[in-house]
């Protein structure tokens, strides 16, 4: 009789019990999977960002040296053009109170 209780009743008590277990196993697989791939994302985001700041500053680079060399050499002067002018300020003055 004992065996019989333990089939009929302990058996379907251990199986649920398993289920359940089995079920929170999955839902953590799911959610650490969720996470990992918002993760990826992320980084693949910022790959991505990176490698478009590289290129646009290979495209610059490209463009000075396939340039003859006259506009280059223009640009490399108004570049300067700031630093002399605010060497020529007088140091007590600001643009502020100017």
């Amino acid at each position: 009789m004992l065996i019989f209780f333990a089939i009929v009743v302990g058996l379907p008590v251990l199986g649920g019990f398993c289920v359940a277990i089995f079920q929170r196993w999955l839902l953590h697989k799911e959610k650490m999977g969720k996470l990992l791939a918002d993760q990826t994302a992320e980084k693949a985001a910022q790959y991505a960002a990176h490698v478009e700041r590289i290129e646009a500053r290979l495209r610059v680079v490209e463009e000075i040296v396939t340039d003859g060399g006259a506009q280059t050499a223009a640009q490399i002067e108004a570049l300067r053009e700031p630093k002399r002018r605010m060497r020529a300020e007088p140091s007590g003055v600001s643009r502020d109170t100017a």
